[in-house]
């Protein structure tokens, strides 16, 4: 029944490895357990941000900026794109064509010539007996002019 063991816990899989001793119900003390006081956070904690897509500001329409944009796509046909001068980004689904324009004018300080926007849809695959999907992605071709380029660090 060795196929049923990675359906235990964690939890379970620790305590099936230790010795029986072990396994027995902890032994209570004299002493009595005092409960800790949590501090009480008088300040509010102020959200850090990670990327620079996160330091833009909101547009009129209170969408951000440079939320669109999700991260490029580094693939094999996209970095032979990029010599051509079309970089390609992976979007969010409610992204449109100004909006990802507007975005690659805040994050990269270049302007677009022309955007196209993809969907590649869900699929459905079967790997190792078992199914799964693979999620859908929508992707964005921007054209820059003739020397613009995007440096990915």
């Amino acid at each position: 029944m060795a196929m049923f063991w990675s359906k235990k816990s964690k939890a379970e899989k620790i305590r099936d490895t230790l010795p029986v001793s072990a396994k027995s119900a902890p032994q209570k003390s004299s002493k009595p357990v005092q409960a800790t006081k949590t501090p009480k956070i008088t300040k509010p904690i102020k959200a850090v941000a990670a990327s620079p897509m996160a330091m833009t500001s909101t547009s009129s329409n209170g969408f951000s900026s440079a939320g669109v944009i999700m991260r490029p796509r580094i693939t094999e046909k996209s970095g032979v794109l990029s010599q051509m001068g079309t970089y390609t980004f992976e979007v969010t689904k409610n992204a449109n064509k100004n909006s990802i324009s507007n975005a690659i004018k805040s994050l990269y300080k270049v302007v677009p010539v022309k955007v196209a926007i993809l969907n590649n849809p869900a699929r459905r695959v079967f790997v190792r007996g078992r199914k799964g999907v693979v999620p859908g992605v929508r992707k964005a071709l921007v054209t820059l002019k003739k020397g613009d380029k995007i440096e990915f660090v």
